[in-house]
């Protein structure tokens, strides 16, 4: 297992894809346990140009999604590639989200996640959002492991 991987391997672990595919990195990688995910913020992403015109604020429940892309692929690349194949992660349930400043276009997003435990195919998991160390988020959510559609 890798510390890293980038946005090539996280496609071959979500089916997730632009412009829905919102973390570009995963680092600091401890397998089934935690990782930072990396979102770019750009100016150009698709979801500026209607939330909040001329103030632009990334959508908290993006955020929230980022949150849940990153938790998917820290699990995906930890079990049994042969385990996972034909396999997805499904968010169940949010809880305790909180937004505690604004996230603005043109910057690095960091999401410091943690697998919480494990049950079987749910997963808990809790995460907090920073950008330059400042606390923007934090939540904590679950996920499950379904069988894809062939």
């Amino acid at each position: 297992m890798t510390n890293s991987i980038d946005k090539e391997i996280i496609k071959k672990l979500l089916p997730h894809r632009e412009p829905m595919l919102l973390i570009d990195r995963l680092i600091n990688i401890v397998p089934l346990k935690s990782a930072t995910a990396i979102v770019n913020v750009k100016e150009g992403n698709f979801y500026f140009d209607g939330h909040f015109p001329g103030q632009s604020v990334m959508p908290g429940v993006l955020i929230v999604e980022a949150f849940g892309q990153a938790a998917a692929a820290l699990t995906a690349h930890g079990i049994d590639p042969n385990e996972y194949k034909n396999k997805l992660v499904y968010l169940m349930s949010v809880e305790k989200a909180r937004f505690r400043n604004p996230v603005m276009p043109n910057c690095e997003l960091h999401l410091d996640i943690e697998a919480v435990r494990s049950h079987g195919r749910v997963w808990k998991y809790k995460g907090i959002a920073k950008v330059n160390n400042k606390k923007m988020a934090d939540a904590e959510w679950s996920a499950t492991i379904v069988d894809r559609n062939k």
